[in-house]
């Protein structure tokens, strides 16, 4: 109950939060181009709270739902701008300072300044980030697969990887994500070795599945961290129940060979459905054997055991923090690459190169926010900084109801000389919650069958 009630509340802040900076952004800019801004509300549905500013203008208010906000503009909504009588109720004063005839570039101002404050807060949460410390995971080789490139190119456990590319290296993190721009490449990697610098070539390897979903380190070139790997829990009736593996288990062994690593564990359980294997299982300071059939789950032939389970990094995890220059160049840095990542996967989805089942809904951003607010303030705002990022990217999008519809439908008057039918505004309307309605219901799906799955 608790944990449902932090979660929560690590969601409902997340999220008014953001609305806020995004909606902050329209406001703003829309009252230093002289536009009339008559309320500015975080969240839907009935005010809580409400007051008025000094010049008694606008009405500012907290709503009932705090999973949105808006900002209402004079003469902003259709049925004001096609509404002559409306019109007429207005002093030239008052029109003067109405959305719908301001000139195209104030109005573009507006709907882009929303999507550009994601962007900003993005920067300065990273920056802050940055010199509050981030806790990483030195780049140090934890294991290395056999008959792998890394293997065959000499590195082995307790190297110390010094640079990659151009790029000196602090951090695990660091490494893959430089490997993720080098798949099907040759990458030039300088590492220690008993205080010994040496340095070596190696082609990371290219993959049939797009590599933003693939740990390139450990599948392109056999490097990983090097992890002990636990069972969490184990589901009723499952094959791991029935071999008697229990939560706690430390799982060292998986068909004769060493178990350093979750994701190459769940591969080998998903490739063996329908084969008894042997479990090297260490319980209580107690070596067992276990013999497990995975079960297929589908069609394909997909095993599994029916367990959950976590890891632990073999090595300790450090603190590492920025000067006040190397921040700032991360701020902007970092946001640039997350923003980059997030058309490419966007994209990647469209096109079907990545499945949309990836598309999270409400209860996976919830999930992060309660698990990140749990690991301390520096991973809370990262997470609030990536979903700033996702913001800014989705709302400049082309769709009608999204400031990147009005954008083109700004960019369409410039061009034609004229504002579109109020007719056609409204139609085009329609089409964006209709698909903004369908985009949501799939990922809420998406969410709950990862629940159903666990």
């Amino acid at each position: 109950m608790m944990e449902t009630l932090h979660t929560t509340l690590a969601f409902v802040f997340a999220i008014a939060l953001l609305v806020a900076v995004h909606e902050y952004g329209h406001f703003i800019v829309a009252r230093k181009l002289g536009i009339r801004v008559e309320k500015f509300s975080i969240g839907f549905g009935p005010a809580l709270f409400s007051w008025r500013g000094k010049d008694g203008e606008v009405e500012y208010i907290i709503a009932a739902i705090p999973l949105g906000g808006y900002v209402k503009m004079l003469g902003e909504n259709l049925d004001e701008q096609g509404d002559e009588a409306q019109s007429t109720k207005l002093s030239d004063a008052e029109l003067a300072r109405a959305y719908h005839v301001q000139p195209v570039w104030k109005r573009a101002s507006v709907a882009f300044a929303g999507p550009l404050f994601n962007f900003i807060f993005a920067i300065v949460a990273y920056m802050l980030v940055a010199w509050l410390g981030q806790t990483v995971m030195p780049a140090v080789v934890g294991s290395v697969a056999p008959s792998s490139i890394a293997e065959r190119a000499g590195l082995m456990p307790g190297d110390v990887l010094k640079s990659v590319g151009d790029k000196q290296l602090v951090s695990w993190q660091q490494f893959e994500e430089y490997l993720k721009g080098a798949v099907g490449k040759e990458v030039h990697v300088v590492y220690e070795h008993d205080g010994i610098t040496s340095s070596v070539n190696m082609a990371v390897k290219q993959f049939e599945k797009d590599a933003l979903l693939v740990n390139v380190a450990e599948d392109g070139l056999g490097l990983g961290l090097g992890t002990e790997v636990f069972v969490d829990s184990v589901m009723p009736n499952s094959p791991a129940e029935q071999a008697g593996l229990m939560a706690g288990d430390q799982i060292v062994q998986f068909d004769g060979r060493d178990v350093s690593s979750t994701r190459a564990l769940i591969r080998s359980i998903q490739e063996h459905a329908g084969q008894a294997l042997m479990l090297g299982i260490l319980r209580a300071n107690t070596h067992l054997q276990m013999q497990v059939t995975p079960k297929s789950e589908n069609d394909h032939g997909v095993g599994r055991m029916g367990v959950h389970l976590v890891s632990k990094p073999l090595g300790e995890a450090i603190i590492y923090r920025m000067g006040v220059w190397e921040g700032v160049s991360y701020g902007f840095s970092r946001t640039a690459e997350m923003t980059e990542l997030t058309v490419q996967v966007l994209g990647k989805m469209i096109t079907s190169a990545i499945s949309a089942e990836n598309l999270g809904g409400p209860i996976a951003i919830a999930q992060l926010a309660g698990r990140t607010a749990d690991l301390g303030a520096a991973a809370f705002i990262t997470f609030l900084a990536l979903i700033s990022v996702n913001l800014g990217v989705l709302n400049l999008l082309p769709i009608p109801v999204l400031d990147g519809g009005h954008l083109v439908y700004l960019a369409i008057e410039k061009i034609r000389g004229k504002a579109l039918s109020i007719a056609m505004l409204e139609r085009m309307q329609l089409l964006g919650v209709v698909l903004i309605a369908t985009l949501m219901i799939f990922a809420f799906y998406n969410d709950l069958m990862r629940l159903f799955r666990g």
